[in-house]
């Protein structure tokens, strides 16, 4: 039933074949008939989805499963070599977690961010090694590839970049956390404070990621940026089958309008979901936009479910109003009820644009919380 409490939620670590401990957050329940997968962004963690999971289980209940990990090098992942810092790396990642936990299907990828990237890598793979098809994919805040070309991600041009990775590579892990927040210092506090929030955005929104940012270990800041700027999807975006929508800020600088063009031109089908005034951390600052095309894709992905879900949702309204009109000589019209309560869709305009695989071996530990 929506809005009932989730009946298991579990803490998994997934280790990756390169002996990679992964951090995972399982919403898991048995009647699920949709899974959403959560990929979050560079310097984050998975906690950044922590609105939208509320307001998915608050919409959905236990009809849906709903997964989040921390990136290799993030939140409480383990760290790992910088050359593995690649976005094709966290795509083998994302396989490997699917085989892991069991994921079949129907399935919703939605990625903000590097965690976008992450998706779109996943879906440039050989179709024999991408374990789960997704029905659905949602990219927030994210690019194809390119990322020097525009906005801050042009820092990522600068001869700056491949010295701190290679100074940072060769030095001896004590003192490099030091040494890094002293050289990088200047590049992440502009990267915090000029490119992550649009006008909307609350300070406390500001002093959250500005507190992911600087949890984040020094090897990982500077080990993806190397990534970021090789990181290229773009000739395989027309092969996307998945029912796409995108989401952009105008006043995103760190993956500007223009990376969101390029994504709705190039995948088929794609819509996009613009707002002119939000920034890059549109999790915080849109959050029932970016629940509400969640909630889009998994209706369209799974429309039994969706019907049923509504019905749930009727019935609980019949139930609130028999208790609230009981003595009351009024005629009840749940129909009326439902039109009043204003669907997530209507808080944006959506333009529309032009056999399983033998994974990597991957071990599981689970912890039931």
């Amino acid at each position: 039933m929506p809005g009932a409490r989730r009946s298991l939620t579990c803490n998994h670590v997934v280790t990756t074949c390169d002996g990679v401990p992964l951090s995972v957050r399982d919403w898991t329940s048995r009647a699920a008939g949709h899974t959403v997968v959560l990929l979050h962004g560079f310097c984050l963690n998975k906690d950044s989805w922590n609105i939208q999971i509320t307001q998915l289980i608050r919409r959905w209940g236990n009809n849906i499963r709903i997964i989040s990990y921390d990136h290799r090098g993030h939140g409480d992942s383990g760290t790992a070599s910088m050359h593995t810092y690649r976005i094709d790396r966290l795509a083998d990642d994302l396989a490997e977690l699917l085989v892991a936990l069991g994921v079949t299907g129907p399935l919703t990828l939605v990625g903000h961010s590097m965690g976008g990237m992450t998706a779109l890598a996943y879906l440039g793979r050989p179709a024999g090694k991408r374990p789960v098809e997704p029905e659905s994919l949602v990219l927030v805040a994210t690019a194809a590839g390119n990322l020097g070309s525009h906005g801050l991600g042009r820092l990522l041009r600068t001869p700056a970049t491949s010295i701190l990775y290679h100074l940072v590579h060769h030095m001896p892990r004590t003192g490099t956390d030091e040494v890094v927040q002293l050289l990088a210092r200047p590049v992440f506090a502009a990267v915090t404070r000029r490119g992550g929030h649009g006008e909307v955005a609350p300070k406390s929104l500001f002093e959250i990621s500005t507190a992911a940012v600087n949890a984040t270990p020094s090897t990982t800041k500077v080990g993806f940026l190397r990534g970021l700027k090789e990181y290229d999807c773009s000739q395989s975006l027309s092969s996307i089958t998945a029912k796409t929508t995108i989401i952009s800020g105008g006043a995103d600088k760190l993956t500007p309008m223009s990376h969101a063009r390029k994504l709705a031109n190039g995948i088929p089908g794609a819509a996009h979901i613009h707002r002119p005034t939000a920034g890059h951390t549109l999790l915080h600052e849109i959050p029932r936009v970016v629940t509400g095309a969640i909630s889009s894709a998994i209706a369209a992905g799974s429309p039994a479910l969706a019907a049923a879900s509504q019905a749930s949702r009727l019935a609980q309204s019949e139930a609130v109003a028999r208790v609230v009109d009981h003595d009351h000589s009024g005629a009840y019209d749940p129909d009326a009820s439902a039109s009043a309560e204003k669907p997530l869709d209507d808080y944006f305009r959506i333009d529309h644009c032009n056999s399983a695989v033998k994974a990597s071996p991957v071990e599981v530990e689970e912890r039931v919380s």
